[in-house]
């Protein structure tokens, strides 16, 4: 089914500009990788695919994705003078473009980011009007709108886990709106992507974190 647009989605969000694929939809794919990670990263590098390899500092993408990695929303003055906020947070950061991509949509960021010992790789698209689309977390396959409440759970491949976690989302009284399970390979790990209407409660993710196939836990929240 091909997917619809809103006169609101064509309009896009309240924003700094110039443009809202270029700027306010690199913002957000900015600060879902950094809300994934669960930190600001200490270090990054990011690299722009296809045609924002060849517009992305024109266009200020540059300063978009670093405001994001910043946590500022897509409204934020400090956009603008994202490198010197950067600087002053410690936040070192390359980089790289890639001009022709067959496979990857024309605005596409890849992200690999580190703090401490934690580390993710985050790809990303800017799909027009400030919509994104997170493709993939750390090589497994996402579609991630990044506007619902979003449970990440890395776990082993067992038998009987997504059944396990939906009749417990289920007992939240949580709304699931989609769910999808990636994995590498059979009895591999996998993990499960699963955006809600409503988040469970702190407890309930404790809970889920402290099963022993479970290996890590992230809740996301809507990304504005």
């Amino acid at each position: 089914m091909a997917e619809r647009s809103s006169i609101f989605d064509m309009i896009g969000p309240v924003m700094i500009g110039p443009s809202s694929s270029h700027t306010a939809g690199v913002v957000r794919i900015g600060r879902t990788a950094t809300n994934i990670l669960g930190h600001i990263p200490d270090k990054a590098e990011i690299t722009f695919y296809n045609s924002f390899a060849r517009t992305y500092e024109g266009h200020g993408s540059d300063r978009a994705i670093i405001a994001g990695l910043l946590d500022f929303p897509t409204d934020d003055i400090r956009i603008r003078d994202s490198f010197q906020y950067a600087e002053a947070q410690g936040l070192q950061y390359s980089f790289k473009t890639v001009g022709n991509a067959s496979t990857f949509h024309p605005n596409t960021i890849k992200l690999n980011l580190w703090h401490n010992n934690e580390s993710l790789e985050l790809i990303g698209i800017s799909k027009g009007g400030g919509i994104i689309g997170i493709e993939e977390v750390n090589g497994f396959v996402a579609n991630l709108s990044a506007t619902l409440h979003t449970l990440i759970i890395l776990a082993d491949d067992v038998k009987g886990t997504i059944a396990f976690i939906a009749s417990i989302l289920a007992n939240e009284d949580c709304n699931i709106a989609t769910m999808s399970v990636s994995r590498k390979g059979k009895n591999d790990m996998a993990c499960h992507f699963v955006e809600m209407d409503s988040p469970p409660r702190a407890l309930t993710i404790d809970y889920i974190r402290s099963l022993p196939w479970v290996k890590k836990v992230n809740m996301l929240m809507p990304i504005d």
